[in-house]
C-alpha cells in the first residue's frame, strides 16, 4: 500500500505533506527528527492520510495536495479539525 499523509507540528501548526509505502516507519522518522524537512520542529502528529494501491496514483495525489488547489482542498476537508485548533 502507498500512503499520502499530512502531519502538523504541535507548537506552530506547520503542515508537511508526504508520501510513503511504510507509514508507521515514516512517522517514527519524523518524530525522531530524521527528516531534514521536519527536523526543526519539536513534534508532529498525523492529521490526514489517504491510501492507494498504485504507487503512481499516490505520487500524483501527493503532487496535487502540495499545490495551491490541493492545500485549498485540505483546508476545506479539515474544516472542523482546523476550527478546533483555534
Amino acid at each position: 500500500m502507498h500512503h499520502v499523509y499530512l502531519i502538523q507540528s504541535k507548537p506552530k501548526g506547520i503542515w508537511y505533506i508526504g508520501y510513503t509505502s511504510d507509514l508507521k516507519r515514516r512517522l517514527t522518522e519524523h518524530k525522531g527528527h530524521k527528516n531534514v524537512s521536519t527536523s526543526k520542529e519539536a513534534s508532529w502528529k498525523l492529521i490526514y492520510c489517504e491510501t492507494y494501491v498504485n504507487k503512481m496514483d499516490a505520487l500524483g495525489r501527493e503532487r496535487f495536495l502540495k499545490s495551491g488547489s490541493g492545500r485549498k482542498f485540505l483546508k476545506k476537508q479539515l474544516l472542523h479539525f482546523i476550527a478546533e485548533e483555534v
